[in-house]
């Protein structure tokens, strides 16, 4: 299948959230030009959903930059061990943590592994998720709303909740929010109310944090290739994704990684409680 500029689109998957490897073509996780700085050396950063998309190239690009890397992922083994090969290839370590991020025990040895294995813990990045589209309201069961809230937003407190005792000053928090968040999604009401409530969160973990120099921040992507899509949408949604953007295509997941680098490192060390709208020319509020 083919979009309207004639590029291969992957065909639509079944199993959420997706398999990167299964993807025609696959996604950029960082750009051949990236010039990395240092920005992360000798921090070790924790992130869910780490595998593929969008965690998987805030990975590599944390590597690229001198973190060691704690991955949390589904079961997505093959995926999970690209990313560890991309990240050791960059001459970090890189730990695989398996298992169901609604599950709040093992989001607490998750940040125990982690701490356990990399020495300590300074970047946590929530970033696991879930979509279910549905055209109609009342097709939302009360499991689907379950599952999209445990996965999107309970999560997050657990693993905040479970890295707070290890995060010192000038450690971050990042959470993955999206540009659902600030405009109308009418398939995924679900989903957007859990990154409005991520948004929320954000500033407000923000504000509860400042006192002990911790920020947080949290980066809204628009329309990204990533597993999720291919898993979740339907083929002629797969085939004009990202069409309603300024630019009118689609982001690669090498064109949020910079974002969040730059969240964790110092340069942005008088932000905090901010969104960072990666989205290709979308106009958002708030």
């Amino acid at each position: 299948m083919e979009n309207d500029a004639g590029v291969k689109i992957a065909d639509k998957q079944e199993h959420q959230p997706g398999v990167e490897a299964e993807m025609d073509p696959k996604p950029e996780y960082i750009k051949s030009t990236y010039k990395a700085a240092g920005k992360l050396e000798g921090k070790v950063a924790l992130i869910t959903g780490g595998d593929s998309g969008i965690g998987r190239a805030v990975a590599v690009h944390y590597a690229h930059e001198g973190a060691d890397v704690a991955i949390v992922y589904l079961e997505e083994d093959a995926d999970a061990q690209e990313t560890k090969e991309a990240v050791e290839a960059a001459g970090k370590r890189c730990l695989l943590i398996p298992g169901d991020v609604k599950d709040r025990a093992f989001c607490k040895q998750a940040v125990e592994q982690t701490v356990a294995e990399l020495g300590k813990l300074n970047i946590l990045v929530n970033n696991a998720g879930v979509q279910f589209p549905q055209k109609e309201f009342k097709d939302i069961s009360e499991e689907q709303l379950e599952t999209t809230f445990k996965t999107n937003i309970f999560a997050y407190f657990h693993f905040v909740n479970a890295a707070i005792d290890h995060l010192n000053e000038g450690d971050t928090i990042i959470n993955t929010t999206s540009v659902t968040a600030y405009r109308s999604s009418p398939n995924l009401v679900d989903y957007s109310s859990t990154k409005g409530a991520i948004t929320t969160f954000t500033r407000s973990l923000a504000t509860n944090l400042v006192e002990k120099k911790i920020r947080v921040n949290a980066v809204a992507p628009g329309p990204i290739w990533t597993p999720l899509i291919v898993s979740t949408f339907e083929e002629e949604k797969i085939k004009e994704f990202g069409s309603e953007t300024a630019m009118k295509r689609a982001g690669q997941p090498s064109e949020l990684g910079p974002a969040y680098v730059f969240l964790a490192s110092d340069d942005s060390s008088y932000i905090t409680g901010q969104v960072i709208h990666v989205n290709g020319g979308e106009v958002v509020n708030g």
